[in-house]
């Protein structure tokens, strides 16, 4: 009788076979493990809360991007899409007491309605954490040195992680003194680096000399301590003045630590530009075409949640990790086979071996030792005959 049950999955998700998802429990414990190390506490919020939690200020919590449903009360619920707003509104209720800062990691599915394409998926995993309560330098060079150690934890060699300054860019469209619809598509144009998109907002607005050099420098500045140069002297009298001597301090103490060679400034780096406050970034890697981590600043977050604090942290994409690195763990890695025709021999046997930490698959089937031996070599575990 043929069945009328779908056999295809809805756009955006997939099912994990034994070697993946092997391999993604390995990489959030390794990750959950590093954010121990650096006494990271982990948390745990529910899949779906009410729909405004997640519209606190993130565009992962835009209407279009939510997957959202009404429960029996007729309350609007959502799928999170993201977990920074559900530990900001942990914090300012459960935590709100505890002193500060707080340090919180996590591993969890977020749910988000966008267009699938290669490492983009609307269910997928995310590990990260949040630094509540510590604001300035100290915490931004915290929260991007961990990012650093994440992804080297990670597996990832050839990474780099690009550093902006949304205050920057609001400094200089502040100066600027555009309209709200030509922010708006500079912004747009920044976030996608969109040089064409640039060139017809210059010619619209008329915009010209410094003006035009300033958001050109926006798009295009991208290096090392020579890019930093290079911004201070083209926005050193503006008002994102500050906010660039604040990323200078970070980048000169992460540079004293030896991370440096993983570091290059980019000041098009925006992500939310109306969620974060201050320095931004984001972590790339040659052949994938979307960032494997992001995070940084958000000071203005957990004010929406009644409890006003300076916040900041950055979370990894795991399945990201996982096409950048290009391989899986083993299904069963190692162990052994326990065999015979005595049931309760071969369950006395295993747990002996499970004792010491060792896998063990029972195979009370085989009717022979060579036949148990052939089983064993398919899964590429040892063989442990038991009876004759």
């Amino acid at each position: 009788m043929a069945s009328n049950l779908p056999l295809q999955l809805p756009a955006g998700v997939s099912d994990l076979l034994p070697p993946e998802a092997a391999a993604l429990r390995q990489l959030e414990q390794r990750l959950l493990n590093c954010f121990r190390s650096w006494g990271y506490q982990e948390v745990m919020t529910p899949t779906f809360e009410f729909a405004t939690t997640f519209q606190a200020g993130s565009q992962a919590g835009e209407e279009g991007a939510l997957y959202k449903f009404i429960d029996r009360q007729g309350r609007v619920l959502a799928l999170r899409p993201e977990m920074t707003a559900p530990i900001a509104r942990l914090v300012a209720t459960s935590l709100r007491r505890r002193e500060l800062p707080l340090r919180l990691g996590y591993s969890a599915r977020v749910f988000r309605y966008e267009e699938p394409q290669a490492g983009r998926r609307r269910e997928f995993h995310q590990a990260g954490v949040e630094l509540i309560g510590a604001g300035g330098v100290a915490g931004d060079v915290e929260i991007i040195a961990l990012a650093v150690e994440s992804l080297v934890q990670a597996g990832l060699e050839d990474f780099r992680l690009g550093l902006g300054q949304v205050a920057v860019t609001k400094g200089v469209l502040q100066d600027l003194a555009l309209p709200p619809e030509a922010v708006a598509g500079i912004k747009s144009a920044l976030a996608s680096k969109d040089l064409v998109a640039l060139e017809r907002i210059y010619d619209e607005y008329h915009l010209e000399g410094e003006r035009r050099r300033r958001l050109e420098l926006l798009a295009t500045i991208h290096g090392g301590r020579e890019a930093l140069e290079e911004a201070r002297a083209c926005f050193g009298r503006t008002a994102a003045a500050a906010s660039l001597a604040e990323l200078s301090r970070v980048w000169e103490a992460l540079g004293a630590a030896g991370l440096e060679k993983w570091l290059f400034i980019d000041l098009g780096i925006l992500r939310d530009f109306d969620y974060y406050t201050g320095i931004v970034f984001e972590g790339y890697v040659p052949g994938l075409g979307a960032p494997v981590c992001g995070g940084g600043r958000y000071d203005g977050l957990l004010a929406q949640f009644g409890y006003p604090c300076p916040a900041t942290g950055f979370a990894l994409g795991l399945e990201r990790v996982l096409l950048a690195r290009g391989e899986t763990a083993s299904a069963c890695p190692g162990g052994y086979l326990v065999a015979g025709r005595d049931l309760a021999a071969l369950l006395k046997r295993a747990r002996e071996l499970r004792s010491k930490g060792t896998a063990v698959v029972l195979d009370g089937e085989s009717r022979s030792r060579q036949e148990a031996a052939a089983r064993a070599a398919a899964r590429g575990l040892n063989l442990e005959w038991i009876g004759e």
